[in-house]
This record gives structure tokens, sequence and C-alpha cells, in this order.
């Protein structure tokens, strides 16, 4: 009786209960539209194969590869991105990266920046959310440096270069999720910062699954990765074409 909640549960709530409903609409329709059937079928087959653990797991493996923890982290100042709240409470992953932060703190004893705007104009800056969780794990407010106007992982960048060479800051560590560190050391190498990653909630691909990883519950969590792939092919392609401009006005200039 355990074993069939646990099978069945999945799809009576999204996303398992969007691939039951398109799959089984797909049947209905197959057999007076073949083309409606089979799209609606593959799309459920689709959602259903992001939404099971070994591909979740392995988009993942993906933004993770080569990170390491730094066995003995030094620096003169911890920038810690935001990672989103909901409500006045951080989310889960900014959770994760407030910890971490607060931990290296303790270890080193420097500021702490902490880099996180307010993504829409009716939305709070996230940076004086995250300060608070700091300072209740002991970190001091006179140690937190507050950047609330990024509204992105390129802004944290340009407004973190500016607090850090105002400051003198010359060798940041750099705390962020770590499916989001690639892109993070992105940005912030596109504004010749170089940085010491420190990966927040690194997680090691689970190489056992059994029958319960291949139910569909796990979309958020691919989505999440695949937003991650989608932000680097973005950047890459703006720095790219950033720098195409940057060689034909050199070469206009120079006529």
């Amino acid at each position: 009786m355990f074993v069939l909640k646990k099978a069945i549960s999945p799809f009576l709530l999204p996303p398992g209960l969007f691939v039951l409903i398109l799959i089984c609409s797909g049947l209905f329709f197959f057999r007076r539209s073949f083309r409606m059937g089979m799209l609606n079928i593959m799309t459920g087959l689709l959602i259903w194969l992001l939404s099971i653990t070994p591909v979740s797991d392995r988009l993942m493996s993906g933004l993770e590869a080569g990170l390491r923890h730094p066995v003995h982290p030094a620096g003169d100042v911890i920038v810690m991105l935001g990672g989103g709240v909901s409500g006045n409470v951080p989310m889960s992953d900014t959770m994760g990266r407030i910890v971490t932060a607060a931990s290296l703190y303790r270890v080193l004893r420097v500021p702490i920046i902490i880099s996180g705007g307010a993504v829409h104009p009716w939305q709070k800056a996230e940076a004086p959310m995250d300060a608070r969780y700091l300072e209740n794990l002991g970190v001091p407010e006179k140690d937190l440096i507050l950047e609330d106007k990024s509204r992105d992982t390129l802004e944290n960048a340009i407004y973190v270069r500016k607090i850090c060479e105002a400051r003198h800051f010359a060798a940041p560590l750099l705390v962020t999720s770590a499916y989001h560190m690639k892109r993070s050391l992105l940005c912030f190498r596109h504004e010749k910062m170089r940085v010491t990653a420190v990966p927040s909630g690194l997680e090691a691909a689970n190489a056992r699954y059994g029958w319960s990883s291949y139910l569909p519950s796990e979309l958020d969590r691919s989505g999440t990765f695949l937003h991650e792939y989608l932000g680097m092919a973005y950047e890459k392609l703006v720095f790219k074409t950033e720098g195409v401009l940057g060689m034909l006005r050199s070469a206009r200039e120079s006529l």
C-alpha cells in the first residue's frame, strides 16, 4: 500500500498531473489526428524526462564539474551573491549561501559584500534582508557591505567591482550556489576580477537510482539548471558581441 501511494501521488500533482493529462489526451486524439496525438504524447514524455532525478542530476553535474571547496581559503573580502527571497525570507539556495559566507567569516574575519537588489520595481532589495540573517549568525553589522542595486549576475559583478576598487579589496572570495558559480565566474572575469570560488551546496550526483527516481518530481530543479545553461549562453553571446563591436570601433578609429 505504501509503494502504491508513492507511485500514484506524483501523478496527482504537477508536473506529473500534466504528464498524465498530455499522454491521455494524446491517446484520445490519436485516432482523430495523428499529429495532435503525437504532439501531446511527446510533450508529456518530454516533461516526464525533465522531471526525473537522473536527468536533473545530469544537468547539475555539468554545471558543477570541476568545482571544489578551497582547502585553505584566503582573501581580504567575501562576496556573497543573493539568490532570491520569498516575501521577506531568503529562499533555500540563498540560505545556503548565507551559511557558507558566515562560516568563511568565522575563519577569516574579513568584510562581507552582500550583492543583491530588486529585480522588479515593486520588489524590495534583497541585500538588507540577507544582512539580517548574517547578523543573526554572528557577523557584526560593521563588517557587512550592502550592494542593493544589481538585478542580475552581470550587474552583481559590475557593482561589486566598483566597491572593491573603492575599498582596495584585492583578493575576493566569491560565494554563490554551486550550480550558479560558472555563470558568476564568467561575469566576474568579464569585469576583469580575479576571485576565488567558494561554491555553496556542492552536490555529488546520485549514482544509485531506484524506481522512485523515475517518477516526475524534479521539474523545478531541472528548470533551475536549464536557466543557468541559457544564462551562460546569453552572457557569452553578449560578451562576444561586445568584443566584435570593440574591434570594429578600434579599426574605424585607426582609419
